[in-house]
């Protein structure tokens, strides 16, 4: 079983204790890795502060260098870092590659991005005074990742952090680390400074503890849960340690009956399987117009019954395993409940195999209201479908949820589509678009699903500091 060790202010550090890495296809230990304790954190945010000093003092051209050299690694590393994903997360081998190619995107845009980071010269309006705007780097930057993206949700916090300045302690989730070390590993091989990116491991509670009560950590990035990011409100209205987040998500999906009906179905099946329906941004509620419904649900029963379910390595899958047994109970709760009021089931809603944590893609028609299907993130691959007969009616309905990361509208009504774009409450509208997420646009979501954007030149806004310098007394 092979042991990772952690980047600790420019070394490699194992520990006593280790935290074991499960395959969810097989439910079995493959790896081990170091973690850290309270104290050992609160010594990395020393040295990330340490090093802040002399990192923000080079120019955003050289670390952006920086960032193309970890590019590099990576890319270099690509089938690896590929396999690790799928080992780790279950997710099909396709899609691991899709991933850390959008993670290489990443770090060149940021790469570029971080020399845009604009100040401004403001008119002045007393004689005698000029008024200058600068943007500077927060200083250490504490990022939490999630499991279901390991890589890029973890560079959309490494990448900006950096090249804005600041420097970072990197916590990827206890049920996917292996894919922060490899990318440690490419930081390391592109000769950053000793503490400018380290590698936390462990306790979520005490990481985040430490991240949130140290004031040498000024600002907090995580992506999860709600309920999580409540908790990290909460913390730092101790400290006013700044914070973003990137939370739950409750995405509606709209088929109006002028859509084209071959893009919908294949939007749909992206949107709803991708990732294993692990995805925040993931359809949850799909609305079909009534006079298209029978027969779109039709289609869309007969192209998830093609769907391959198997370990994500297996050639020619396309849904593999859930994170953990948890989740499938979960994915598998979800169903009964919706089932228990009335719901039908046209194909899946079982476990598949006897062995890993497999779900058999399921479709959810005549769903009743008040499921839980209807008001809380599935996170599995379980489609849900509702008809609907007008568009004012099914705008009220998508937007009737706390969450508002994602939505999804089909049509090929070009005043509707901006009609109903504009009248969507959630961050990111994908029109006749089911991957509308790209590195030079922000990422981010309305209601309880966050605060503040990551990617497009937002993302970078997230870890700088403005500061206005007002000059007097000059004739």
């Amino acid at each position: 079983m092979k042991r990772y060790k952690l980047l600790l202010n420019g070394t490699w550090q194992d520990s006593e204790n280790h935290l074991l890495v499960v395959d969810p296809a097989s439910e079995k230990p493959f790896a081990e890795v170091a973690v850290v304790d309270r104290p050992e954190v609160k010594k990395a945010i020393e040295d990330s502060d340490a090093a802040f000093r002399a990192w923000r003092s080079l120019t955003a051209k050289e670390r952006g260098d920086y960032l193309r050299e970890i590019a590099a690694q990576l890319d270099r590393r690509a089938d690896e870092m590929a396999e690790i994903i799928v080992r780790e997360n279950g997710k099909p081998l396709a899609q691991a590659k899709g991933e850390v190619a959008m993670s290489i995107d990443h770090l060149l845009w940021f790469a570029e991005e971080g020399r845009r980071a604009y100040g401004r010269v403001v008119p002045h309006q007393a004689q005698g005074k000029r008024h200058m705007v600068m943007k500077q780097p927060v200083g250490v930057v504490g990022a939490i990742a999630p499991w279901n993206f390991p890589l890029v949700l973890a560079v959309r916090k490494v990448a900006p952090a950096l090249v804005a300045g600041c420097t970072v302690l990197l916590k990827p989730a206890s049920a996917t680390p292996l894919s922060a070390c490899l990318l440690a590993e490419c930081i390391d091989a592109a000769g950053l400074p000793a503490g400018v990116f380290q590698l936390v491991i462990g306790s979520a509670p005490e990481i985040g503890a430490e991240m949130l009560e140290n004031p040498l950590c000024r600002k907090i990035s995580f992506t999860g849960s709600t309920s999580v990011g409540r908790s990290l409100i909460e913390g730092a209205a101790q400290t006013c340690t700044g914070l973003s987040l990137e939370l739950g998500g409750n995405a509606p999906v709209i088929v109006f009956e002028d859509a084209d009906f071959e893009q919908a179905l294949d939007g749909v099946m992206i949107t709803k399987f991708r990732n294993n329906g692990q995805s925040c941004i993931a359809s949850n509620r799909i609305y079909i117009q009534r006079s298209v419904f029978d027969k779109y649900q039709e289609a869309l029963c007969s192209r998830i019954k093609e769907l391959t379910v198997g370990p994500g390595l297996t050639d020619r899958v396309d849904v593999g395993a859930l994170i953990d047994r948890k989740a499938l109970d979960t994915a598998l709760a979800f169903i009964e409940d919706a089932t228990a009021g009335g719901a039908q089931v046209l194909t899946g809603g079982v476990r598949s195999g006897e062995t890993g944590s497999f779900l058999t893609p399921t479709l959810l028609t005549e769903i009743p209201p008040g499921a839980k299907c209807s008001q809380e993130e599935i996170f599995a691959p379980v489609a849900a479908l509702y008809v609907f007969d007008t568009e004012e009616e099914v705008i009220e309905r998508a937007n009737d949820t706390e969450y508002g990361l994602a939505a999804y509208v089909f049509t090929s009504d070009l005043n509707r589509a901006f009609r109903v774009s504009e009248a969507l409450e959630a961050g990111t509208i994908g029109v006749n678009d089911p991957v509308p997420s790209t590195s030079n646009c922000p990422f981010g979501g309305y209601k309880q699903s966050g605060w503040g954007r990551e990617l497009g030149s937002e993302g970078i806004d997230a870890y700088l500091e403005t500061k206005h310098i007002s000059i007097a007394g000059i004739k």
